[in-house]
């Protein structure tokens, strides 16, 4: 059962393999994709107070585009943390399992998205 007030990381993660089966991508970009996409929705929940995030997952061609809404305005910004900090490495671990990633204002709040490339 999903509860209205927290993101659905099933049913999300299960639409995103779906999407990147149908389109012939590897085992290993799925797994990349999935976790940055748990990261992202994580972000959303927390850092941008949004208890459902919007997500979509396209296919461009030979590119996987995936963008999470949340309400906040505040963009994201990379942190330079201690050695030892528990937290705050999510944007490093998005930026090191995809080939691109970014954030853009939108209306109301902002979409942070990232993409993958297929393999040739």
């Amino acid at each position: 059962m999903c509860n209205r007030n927290t993101p659905s990381l099933t049913v999300a993660r299960e639409a995103l393999r779906s999407a990147m089966g149908l389109a012939g991508f590897n085992p290993e970009a799925v797994a990349d994709a999935e976790l940055a996409l748990v990261e992202l929705i994580a972000n959303a929940w927390r850092h941008g107070r949004t208890p459902s995030p919007v997500v979509l997952v396209l296919i461009l061609g030979r590119t996987l585009r995936v963008s999470v809404g949340d309400d906040s305005s505040d963009l994201p910004e990379r942190r330079t943390l201690a050695d030892l900090a528990e937290s705050g490495r999510g944007l490093q671990l998005v930026q090191g399992l995809t080939h691109r990633w970014g954030a853009e204002p939108q209306k109301r709040g902002k979409l942070v998205w990232f993409e993958l490339d297929q393999a040739a």
